[in-house]
């Protein structure tokens, strides 16, 4: 397949990547950012007083870069957080900021495309991975889940994923899972479902694909902390009827989100972001300034049109003061003429 190739190529100098996590408040957001970089990369929320808990403050766009080192191989990560999302009562200005921040980086990138002479120290910000937390209801995709979901798919791979997912059982994990994927099929959602084509690719890569697809929305736990369990260390949460690991497949699927994320899938979700969606992006952008510039010329010949009409009118009136003029002259020298044969009448009369 075309990421591995890919990815082959770059492991000796590193990859940069980005991801961009968006869900409602509470879904464990910035628990599986620092669980995900196993660093302190995003600082807790700190909770307002109950006296300004009325104020909306908007969503707000923070990126964030560490430094990873993936069985030797160096990642850029940048992970671009969006607290406030989903907590106003009207979110249309949320949909509006996160692709407006997607689309001004895929604007960056025109701009600097177009240049004569590139920017060597241009760094490019495009946004490769959405992962979109889904509250777990039992139910069914909310309003808004949908909404999102559609609006920036055409702009960025969408990988939906179930937040918090332990305070399910597995059963109602399992429904909850099979209902999101009707309803996102339902509403012809178009996420990263990590695709393969059976005759193209190698049995290994159909079977790696087809496993992942299966496991969509992604059940994930977050977990900063860790636990001892008969002398074993490791990142969970320990609950009265048992232990959640959060390394564990069988208890999530964490960790095979991340390995899909920085190792496996890392190349191919960057070659579908600028080969697929920014050039998508890219046509309409040029398309639209063409029709903008063709209007401009339609404007501005109309505007010739109209100025060239009212110079007519002027001319035209012109002529029409000339010729009234005119024919008062003329009638004057009529009128003396007349007056003088009428005296020459009359002097011949008196002869």
């Amino acid at each position: 397949m075309a990421h591995r190739i890919g990815r082959r190529k770059n492991v000796k100098k590193g990859f940069q990547f980005t991801l961009m996590v968006v869900g409602a408040s509470g879904l464990g957001r910035t628990t599986f950012i620092n669980t995900l970089c196993d660093a302190d990369v995003v600082p807790k929320r700190e909770f307002d007083e109950p006296e300004m808990a009325h104020i909306e403050e908007g969503i707000k766009i923070k990126p964030y870069t560490v430094e990873l080192d993936e069985d030797g191989v160096k990642i850029s990560l940048t992970v671009v957080d969006t607290p406030g999302f989903g907590d106003m009562i009207d979110n249309e200005y949320c949909f509006q900021e996160i692709l407006g921040y997607l689309e001004q980086q895929y604007d960056d990138i025109l701009s600097e495309e177009s240049r004569i002479k590139r920017n060597p120290r241009f760094r490019d910000n495009r946004v490769h991975a959405l992962l979109y937390f889904i509250a777990p209801t039992g139910h069914s995709l909310r309003e808004i889940d949908i909404e999102l979901m559609k609006r920036l798919s055409p702009r960025i791979n969408v990988i939906p994923v179930v937040g918090k997912s332990d305070t399910m059982t597995p059963s109602e994990l399992v429904d909850f899972k099979k209902r999101v994927m009707e309803d996102i099929e339902n509403y012809q959602i178009p996420i990263y479902n990590f695709p393969y084509d059976i005759e193209e690719d190698d049995e290994e890569t159909v079977e790696e694909n087809s496993e992942l697809r299966s496991l969509l929305p992604f059940a994930l736990i977050g977990c900063e902390e860790e636990v001892v369990v008969n002398g074993r260390k490791f990142r969970g949460r320990q609950y009265p009827w048992g232990v959640v690991e959060v390394d564990n497949s069988q208890h999530c699927d964490f960790a095979k989100l991340r390995f899909a994320l920085l190792s496996s899938h890392l190349q191919d979700l960057k070659e579908i972001t600028h080969d697929y969606l920014y050039e998508n992006y890219r046509t309409e952008k040029l398309s639209r300034s063409a029709d903008d510039d063709s209007d401009s010329e339609s404007d501005q010949d109309d505007q010739h049109v109209r100025m060239k009409d009212e110079q007519l009118h002027k001319e035209d009136e012109k002529l029409r003061e000339i010729e009234v003029k005119v024919q008062h002259e003329l009638n004057d020298k009529q009128q003396e003429l007349w007056a003088k044969e009428q005296q020459l009448q009359s002097l011949e009369a008196q002869a």
